[in-house]
């Protein structure tokens, strides 16, 4: 995890959501080389790596004094980071997602960990568990931690579930941000200034390990400035990425359909539950 999202909603329900002035949207006219620009994105309920995504992110870090900081904004980027130092793009497709144990020490991650963090807005997540041709369930593993995680994966079919907050308020997915200039794109072509991001992981709470042992970073309403601002320490950081509110979670075993990214529709977060039960699982 994090492999794949949904977030449907548009921008300016995400300015209300996350509590953003309209001056926190910026116009078109942003110079992408000093900061991100915001494209209007249609509903995703199927976000893979690659993709453009909405993020909320903390007031520039160059700026010194609190007092001239500005608000936190609204932008878009590509999910997939790529370090400032990466010679193409497609190292992105590996760097989906920052482990919380290693992005403060990681050398694609440290400096974007350090200064440039952001929220990832989200409907939900979605994971899968393994099910083995004899039946047996297994939680997924990741291929950092499981030298045998692709010949399991090979192996078995996978059942996917949704997991979100019970009461519809998005998912904020702790993540990181960074600029790399493609050196295949003009100077001065707005396009060569590419903006992307990762989400961070973390172990998975014992609710959900039977179906994944990792988990995004889910920052709470309340922690929100804190992970934002560039001020805040290393240790406050290391805590606020093992506080996941976990117990406001709720969990649907979703349709197969979502495996293929082809399929991209509102229903591919139906729980099957509510066909036979009437509702969804929720945790505690």
């Amino acid at each position: 995890m994090c492999g794949r999202y949904a977030q449907s909603r548009n921008v300016q329900q995400l300015r209300l959501d996350f509590d953003l002035p309209e001056a926190a949207l910026p116009g078109d006219d942003v110079d992408t080389r000093a900061w991100p620009p915001l494209g209007e994105l249609e509903p995703d309920y199927n976000i893979s790596p690659g993709r453009p995504v909405y993020a909320v992110l903390g007031p520039p870090p160059q700026a010194t004094e609190r007092s001239a900081r500005g608000p936190s904004s609204l932008h878009t980027l590509r999910w997939g980071l790529i370090p400032s130092w990466a010679k193409d793009r497609n190292i992105g497709y590996r760097m989906i997602n920052a482990r919380s144990e290693t992005v403060a020490d990681k050398p694609a991650f440290r400096t974007a960990f350090r200064r440039r963090r952001c929220l990832l807005p989200a409907d939900a997540y979605y994971e899968w568990q393994l099910i083995g041709k004899d039946g047996t369930v297994r939680a997924s593993t990741s291929p950092a931690t499981d030298p045998e995680h692709k010949k399991r994966k090979a192996k078995a079919d996978k059942k996917p579930y949704s997991i979100h907050y019970r009461d519809d308020e998005p998912l904020a997915m702790a993540g990181i941000f960074e600029r790399w200039r493609d050196p295949d794109v003009a100077e001065d072509d707005p396009a060569a200034w590419v903006w992307s991001c990762a989400v961070i992981t973390t172990e998975a709470a014992p609710a959900l390990a039977h179906i994944h042992e990792r988990m995004p970073v889910i920052v709470p309403r309340g922690d929100w400035d804190t992970w934002l601002d560039p001020d805040t320490g290393a240790e406050e950081l290391t805590h606020l990425m093992a506080d996941t509110p976990v117990d406001r979670f709720a969990v649907d075993e979703v349709s197969t359909d979502v495996n293929s990214i082809k399929n991209n529709r509102p229903d591919l977060l139906e729980p099957l539950e509510a066909e036979d039960e009437g509702g969804s699982d929720t945790l505690f």
